[in-house]
Formats: C-alpha cells, sequence, structure tokens
C-alpha cells in the first residue's frame, strides 16, 4: 500500500507542478494584471476598463470575429481533407504501409513551423517556384503575387494544422470494425449510408477533439497570419502583441489574451452544443 502511495506521488506531484505553475499560475496573473489600469502619473486601481476597451473599439472586436470565422473555416477545410486520408491509410491501404505513410504525414512537422511557413513563401512568392513554372509553361506572361492574401493564409493554416487532425482520426478509424462495413455492403446500403450512419457516427469523436485543437492553434496563431496574409490580413494574436510589445500597455494585452482564452473557450463550448457531444468522451 506504501509502495502504491509513493508511485502515486511521484507522478502525481510533477504533472501538478507542471500544470500549476505553467498554466494555473500565468493565467492567474495574466487576470489580475488585465484589471489593472494605470494613471499619467502612474497611480493603479481596478476596473474593467481593459475590457470596456475591447468592446467599446470596433477594430478590437471585429478583428477577434474575422479571426473566429477564419478559424472555423480552416478547422472545416482541415476536416474535410484529413478525413479521406486517415480513411485510406487506415482502411484502405495496405497494412502493411499504413505505418509508412503516417511517417510521411510526420515528416514536415519535424521542423520547425518557421522554416514551413518560410517554405510556403518561397514556393508562392512572385519570384517563387511556382511562378517560376507557370512562366516557363507559358500558362501566365508575367509574374503574379500569390502570397499576403487571406486565400494563401488559409491554405498555409490548413496545411500547418493537418496533422493535428489526422492523428485522432487515425486512433478512432482503427478502432472501427471492418467487418460492420462489409455487413452493411452485404446487406445492401449504399456508400452514403456507410459513410453517415456508421462511418462518420464512429468518428465523431476524433473528428471534435481534432476539431478543437485545430481551431484553439489556428485562433492562437500568430506567424503565419503575419509572414503569408501580410499587413492587410487582420489577427487577433497581432493585436495582442502590438499591446505587449509596441504599445508597452501590458494591462490591454493581458485583457485581450485573457478574452481571446474566454471567448475560443465559449465557441467550443457552443460547438460541443450543438454537436451534442461531450468533452469528457471526446478526450478519451
Amino acid at each position: 500500500m506504501a509502495g502504491k502511495k509513493l508511485g502515486f506521488y511521484v507522478f502525481f506531484i510533477p504533472v501538478f507542478l507542471w500544470l500549476f505553475l505553467l498554466i494555473v499560475v500565468p493565467h492567474i496573473e495574466l487576470f489580475l494584471m488585465s484589471l489593472r489600469t494605470e494613471d499619467w502619473v502612474g497611480n493603479t486601481s481596478w476596473s474593467l476598463a481593459n475590457y470596456k476597451n475591447f468592446f467599446s473599439e470596433p477594430i478590437y472586436w471585429l478583428t477577434f470575429v474575422r479571426t473566429a470565422i477564419y478559424s472555423i473555416l480552416v478547422t472545416c477545410i482541415t476536416a474535410i481533407i484529413a478525413f479521406p486520408v486517415a480513411f485510406f491509410i487506415t482502411k484502405v491501404a495496405n497494412p502493411r504501409f499504413s505505418g509508412f505513410l503516417a511517417v510521411l504525414l510526420l515528416m514536415p512537422f519535424w521542423v520547425s513551423e518557421l522554416v514551413r511557413v518560410y517554405g510556403w513563401m518561397i514556393l508562392l512568392r512572385e519570384s517563387g517556384v511556382i511562378n517560376h513554372f507557370l512562366l516557363q509553361l507559358g500558362l501566365i506572361s508575367k509574374s503574379v503575387e500569390m502570397l499576403y492574401n487571406d486565400i494563401s493564409m488559409v491554405m498555409v493554416l490548413v496545411y500547418t494544422s493537418m496533422l493535428f487532425m489526422v492523428v485522432p482520426l487515425l486512433s478512432v478509424l482503427e478502432s472501427l470494425d471492418d467487418s460492420l462495413i462489409e455487413a452493411a455492403y452485404d446487406l445492401g446500403a449504399s456508400s452514403w449510408t456507410i459513410l453517415t450512419k456508421i462511418i462518420l457516427p464512429h468518428s465523431k469523436p476524433g473528428l471534435t477533439s481534432g476539431a478543437i485543437v485545430v481551431f484553439m492553434l489556428t485562433l492562437g496563431n500568430y506567424l503565419t497570419p503575419n509572414l503569408i496574409g501580410g499587413k492587410s490580413s487582420l489577427w487577433f494574436t497581432e493585436q495582442i502583441y502590438t499591446q505587449f510589445i509596441a504599445s508597452f500597455n501590458w494591462n490591454q494585452g493581458a485583457a485581450f489574451g485573457f478574452l481571446l482564452l474566454a471567448l475560443s473557450s465559449l465557441i467550443i463550448w457552443i460547438g460541443l452544443k450543438l454537436t451534442r457531444q461531450n468533452l469528457t468522451k471526446v478526450v478519451q
């Protein structure tokens, strides 16, 4: 009994300290900082002024709405692309090559996100690889600037988020019994019926968990919107960066950061209610 308790504390204490010191404490400090306001002489007071600034200035909340909409769009596109990929690896491809195909998906993520984003910039820029081949083939008469627009930004965000949708889907689809699909075919069910009545309901936990991760990562992404979207692409994380680094207004930046956490959690809660999913079942 003593040995079991010792083993429990050996594993529990490091996890508890990691969660408490690196997640709970910083968020408490972030919240307290967001409630502080300072006047021009340096006097500190407690108020909701930093939160009121978010709703009183249209540029702030419109930027968040725009960021949330594009994050939802990226999540949906990622799910549409990732599902056939995961299904092919688990149910169509030869089992001997499934592991190799999964490694191919992982390989691009062995390098930094910055390197991958710069790789896309080399492909899409005006003097990049794609423009070079299009000019050589005579499909265009002059180079086209493919960077610094919302389409290229969404495309790169989907690419950088793909793995986080594929991995949960691989897990749930591997647990799907092939005999269920074969029995449905033998009973005369169409491919659409099998997809909607067997495969998708079984995959819903994986889709939901993947969607949560992709949405949160996209919503909080700073690098890709800044480098690929350019100055015309407003992203809420840039507003937070501006408050902390450019304006040195840490209290306002803390309020924006806490609002990002609160509003994104609210969006996820609404999504779980609409899809009738339970977060406990999703993370299992």
